[in-house]
Order: structure tokens, then sequence, then C-alpha cells
């Protein structure tokens, strides 16, 4: 299994659970409740970004410090979400804002990577906020998911 129809099939469970609710603090509680990062389903979307990188379909775009790549646009599929993986070692990122919020899984690569100070887990930025996405302590893949697949680059 490493295709991007096997890893799409992954995200499903997270995409229904997240759909239709306010992108928000308490999603992102429930997410780190529902998907740990010690659950079955955070483990094998991890390996599955590992395995995806390794194969060549993920990840293809960027340089040494920072790979990414939309995997998917947002449809009914994936619940109305795009989904993104990045790749980023000790960097600070472009700018850019949420329109409709962002969803981020962090899989720290180095275990004291942390992505916008948080460790491995999730994290949530609600509709119109903005950030500069930055890892620090090391390397981590960040999965996100963009309600509508809207975001603005500034």
């Amino acid at each position: 299994m490493n295709t991007p129809a096997d890893f799409r099939n992954l995200l499903i469970p997270v995409t229904r659970f997240a759909q239709g609710r306010p992108v928000d603090a308490a999603l992102q509680r429930d997410l780190d409740l529902e998907f740990p990062p010690v659950s079955e389903t955070f483990r094998k979307i991890s390996e599955a970004c590992h395995a995806g990188i390794a194969a060549g379909w993920l990840c293809q775009q960027g340089d040494a410090k920072r790979r990414f790549g939309r995997v998917f646009e947002a449809d009914p599929v994936t619940h109305g979400f795009s989904i993104d993986v990045v790749d980023i070692t000790d960097l600070v990122g472009n700018h850019h804002r949420h329109p409709t919020g962002e969803i981020d899984m962090i899989m720290p690569v180095t275990p004291s990577a942390k992505f916008d100070g948080k460790g491995a887990g999730w994290m949530v930025y609600p509709p119109q906020s903005g950030h500069r996405p930055t890892v620090t302590e090391g390397r981590a893949l960040v999965l996100y998911l963009l309600p509508e697949g809207k975001i603005d680059w500034t």
C-alpha cells in the first residue's frame, strides 16, 4: 500500500471527523483526543507520508530545507479539504493567511522537532489567521488540511 489513492483512504476518517465543524481550538483538542500521536491512525498516516516521500510522489517541490506539495485538491471524497504535506528542517517558512482555517498534523522526524512551538499532534488555525510556518529543533513532516483548499500567500 503506497499509492496516492491509498494515502487518501487513510485520511478519510480524519476529514470526515473534521467535516462541518468550526476550525478552532475545540477541533484541535478533539483531534488530539480522537487521533493522538500514539493512535494507529496517526501512525499509519505518518508511515504513509514517509513511504510517499521515498516513492517520489509526495513532497516533490522545494529544496533541502523544505519539500512540499499538494496531494489532493478539495473535493467531496476528502470532505471539502485539500491535502498537502510539507517536509521542513529548521526553517521559518513564507507567511500565509488561512481564509477558511488550517488543520495541521505534526509528525516530528527528529523527536525534539516542533512546528510553530508544538510537537507531535494537531494544531488548528482558525479562519482569517496567518503565520510563518516554523520548524525548530530538527525535521518534521506536517500534513495540512485546508477547508475548500483556500490559502493566501502574503
